[in-house]
């Protein structure tokens, strides 16, 4: 099969296409016929060696993968051999998404929701999940409350605020000035440009934070949550941001996305109702690996995706 591999950490550059083996799948495994993968800033930090979490090279990149399945391992019951699914298989370890082929626990895929194609559903897993549990599992959110969504026109952004809205929560989201009519598109009831305004002034009184920058932007983010509040946070929280938490009853959620065949139901649902649309700024094939990863760290609004 044809793979994007690399065989040194580093810029986008040392990505290349080759032919590798084909995977075979192993009991409750199923194998995938990759029609497009959706990439994730994630992708460009192991690319770079930012951050290592599949070892020394060569490895092959990718998560969100959108196919068919092409052959079942021992044991699986719940897929047929050209069904359409969709996931995030594996993460954090090796999926290898970015190939003609991939391998996937079975319990870690879902059905492809019909009412998108396989472009749109690889642009789904990863970001959805992250967006879904922050706020549905970890933050807990209701209908009537009032969220804050950080970065709403981003991967994760764009799909937490239609989340959101589909839950029933008043949706306040910040986005550069040429994002925010997206936004607003979205459903978000109000939209901050946080190139002009401080956003701690212009929202008070908030239920729930959902936080991609962590650090002393979820520090900021407390003075926004009403005591008893709940700040879900994509990267580390300083000690001292989680002492004034505590200090006011307001629960911090630090999370990592997880695979979760529950959650890819969830959204498929979602996306069935009409409730839920992935965004793609730009899609490249396989051999643009590098090009697709550089245009992502341009910030795009939505997802980038590879198409196999």
């Amino acid at each position: 099969m044809r793979a994007v591999i690399q065989n040194t950490v580093g810029g986008p550059d040392v990505l290349f296409v080759s032919k590798q083996p084909e995977p075979t799948p192993k009991a409750g495994e199923v194998l995938v016929r990759v029609k497009a993968a959706g990439i994730n800033p994630v992708d460009g930090a192991v690319r770079g060696g930012f951050y290592p979490l599949l070892g020394e090279p060569p490895f092959i990149l990718g998560w969100d993968v959108s196919g068919t399945v092409e052959a079942l391992g021992a044991g699986v019951t719940a897929f047929k051999v050209g069904d359409e699914v969709f996931g995030m298989p594996r993460f954090p370890r090796q999926a290898g998404a970015f190939a003609e082929l991939a391998v996937a626990p079975a319990d870690e895929i879902a059905i492809k929701p019909t009412g998108i194609d396989h472009i749109h559903a690889a642009a789904l897993p990863l970001a959805g999940l992250t967006a879904w549990q922050g706020l549905v599992r970890h933050g807990r959110i209701q209908s009537g409350q009032r969220a804050l969504i950080h970065a709403g026109a981003g991967g994760v952004g764009h799909l937490a605020v239609q989340i959101a809205k589909a839950v029933g929560a008043h949706v306040v989201s910040t986005a550069s000035p040429d994002k925010l009519d997206f936004v607003r598109s979205l459903g978000a009831d109000e939209v901050i440009d946080y190139t002009r305004d401080d956003f701690t002034g212009k929202v008070s009184n908030v239920d729930l934070v959902l936080d991609a920058f962590g650090g002393d932007h979820a520090d900021k983010s407390l003075k926004v949550l009403r005591d008893g509040g709940v700040l879900v946070s994509l990267l580390n929280v300083h000690d001292a941001t989680r002492a004034k938490a505590s200090a006011r009853g307001i629960r911090i959620e630090r999370i990592s996305v997880v695979p979760d065949r529950e959650g890819l139901v969830e959204l498929a649902q979602l996306v069935e109702g009409k409730k839920l649309s992935p965004h793609v700024a730009k899609t490249f094939p396989l051999d643009e690996a590098g090009a697709a990863q550089a245009f992502l760290a341009t910030r795009p609004i939505g997802k980038v995706v590879l198409t196999v």
